[in-house]
């Protein structure tokens, strides 16, 4: 059976990662390979310190949209592939790859995980994590400080001049997109749903998607 490929987007810090654990959880992780859209930031090894402190990371020219389309599409034909690494420490690209294989399903993650529409048409789940700004910053800050090395301030300041504003331009219009909206990535009836259309798929079945489902918080 050809691949099939699963979508989960949303904002920075909105559960995307939860939710994609807790598939491979129920499903098997020899089942799923992870296609991580962050480690297709350009690299930006060209620029001081200072400057790359100013780049717009939350813009979707910030990614190597053609090197993550080969990489994708490589996948879902069934060729293993190499896999940029990215620093975000320093905002740089690390020389050493990681070795992906293809695995039966295919989960894109990422926040323009749903961005391109070629790519939604071929994916046979579209899931959209719609999280409240404040617990997305509240997530954010607590990542950043602990595993990025980044102040309490530059990671506010970032999330005001940059992460909001393109997050409303550019990564929540694309919930329309989805099949399903899971709020604040913890919905019980939502992930049972998933993982049960996802399990009917593995078994040969033919399914019928509902679109914008939407499930209410729990």
């Amino acid at each position: 059976m050809k691949p099939f490929i699963i979508g989960v987007a949303g904002g920075s810090g909105s559960g995307k990662s939860k939710v994609t654990e807790q598939i491979i959880h129920a499903v098997g992780a020899e089942k799923v390979t992870v296609f991580i859209q962050d480690n297709f930031y350009l690299d930006r090894s060209h620029l001081t310190p200072e400057e790359r402190s100013r780049v717009n990371f939350d813009h979707p020219s910030a990614f190597d949209w053609t090197l993550m389309t080969k990489l994708l599409d490589d996948l879902a034909n069934g060729v293993p592939v190499e896999m940029p690494q990215y620093d975000f420490t320093t905002h740089t690209r690390l020389a050493a790859t990681k070795t992906v294989t293809p695995a039966k399903i295919i989960i894109l993650e990422g926040i323009f995980g749903l961005y391109n529409e070629e790519k939604c048409k071929q994916m046979a789940f579209c899931i959209f994590i719609d999280t409240a700004g404040e617990i997305c910053l509240m997530r954010r800050l607590k990542r950043d400080i602990s595993e990025r090395n980044r102040t309490l301030d530059s990671v506010i300041e970032q999330y005001s001049q940059f992460v909001r504003p393109m997050h409303k331009k550019f990564v929540e219009p694309t919930k329309q997109k989805a099949h399903i909206i899971i709020p604040n990535g913890s919905n019980k009836a939502a992930l049972e749903m998933i993982i049960s259309r996802i399990q009917s798929v593995l078994n040969g079945d033919k399914i019928n998607l509902d679109d914008g489902m939407f499930f209410d918080e729990e």
